[in-house]
């Protein structure tokens, strides 16, 4: 049975009502994820959890081991990750404890982490147009609605590197690029969770408005931090009832992306290579 990925950001470190708890250290070939995975049940479905910036939040958005994280949920058997992640608004429309539903991204990060499983002995070429898998996104939105919550059901995410935030000229560069949101996590997991042919999709929370905006000054890290806690509870709300109507059907292609997107020639694919990307590319190299 596939299970449900839920990764948590910055205030999301563990879901209440998770039942039959069990805390997995996961071995990748690209090092040790954020933390113990924790799987259980939670509304009858199958679900493994990890908090991105590790137990604690001791991890830098800059530090974290992408690859390890979503290796080690295609490890556990994972088909969908619903990515939960604090954010900041890039437009007066987009107001703080409002959730967007991220449908496009924009790397700023100068590609300085690692976002891919093919980096040695192998080429591949996903699509990725689409970044996010649209059902999945589409099935947050609806029940974001149907708890009458503000949610958007698309947005741009701009993923700065971070730790620190925007200088105010970033930010009004960022808003004149016609960028709705701002954050410095998602874009690696969902280019890795697309080679990895997992389903992912983003509920991002905002929290505040960037430094762009006029009432900047006005916004404490108390402020910040009290709004944080607010979008946690109710996307913990969002997420039980999503997972509660999931279903294990989709017609969006993502877990074959790999379909045609190998171009090495199998014969001179390191063995080793092989082994590692087993779980990922055994399908497509026999």
């Amino acid at each position: 049975m596939p299970k449900i990925g839920i990764i948590g950001g910055s205030g999301l470190y563990k879901i209440e009502g998770i039942k039959n708890v069990k805390e997995v250290l996961v071995s990748t070939p690209f090092g040790k994820p954020s933390a113990k995975f924790i799987l259980g049940e939670l509304e009858g479905k199958e679900v493994v959890f990890l908090p991105r910036h590790g137990t604690g939040h001791h991890i830098s958005p800059s530090r974290i081991n992408y690859r390890a994280n979503i290796f080690g949920m295609k490890k556990l058997g994972v088909d969908k990750i619903i990515s939960v992640s604090a954010c900041g608004s890039l437009k007066e429309e987009l107001k703080p404890l409002d959730f967007v539903v991220v449908d496009q991204f924009v790397d700023r990060t100068n590609y300085a982490r690692e976002m891919s499983f093919f980096t040695e002995g192998i080429v591949a070429h996903i699509e990725f147009s689409h970044p996010v898998c649209s059902c999945l996104s589409r099935l947050i939105y609806d029940t974001g609605k149907s708890l009458a919550m503000s949610i958007h059901s698309k947005g741009t995410y701009l993923n700065m590197e971070g730790p620190a935030f925007s200088t105010l000229a970033e930010s009004r560069l960022y808003r004149s690029w016609g960028m709705d949101i701002i954050g410095m996590t998602n874009f690696a997991e969902a280019r890795l969770a697309r080679e990895a042919g997992i389903c992912y999709a983003v509920l991002a929370a905002i929290t505040d408005y960037d430094c762009w905006h006029s009432q900047h000054e006005s916004v404490t890290i108390e402020m910040i931090i009290a709004n944080l806690n607010k979008n946690i509870e109710n996307s913990k709300k969002i997420l039980k009832s999503v997972i509660k109507n999931i279903s294990g059907t989709c017609a969006c292609g993502c877990k074959e992306s790999l379909k045609y997107a190998i171009m090495t020639d199998r014969k001179l694919i390191p063995a080793k290579v092989k082994k590692d990307l087993d779980i990922i590319i055994g399908k497509y190299i026999k």
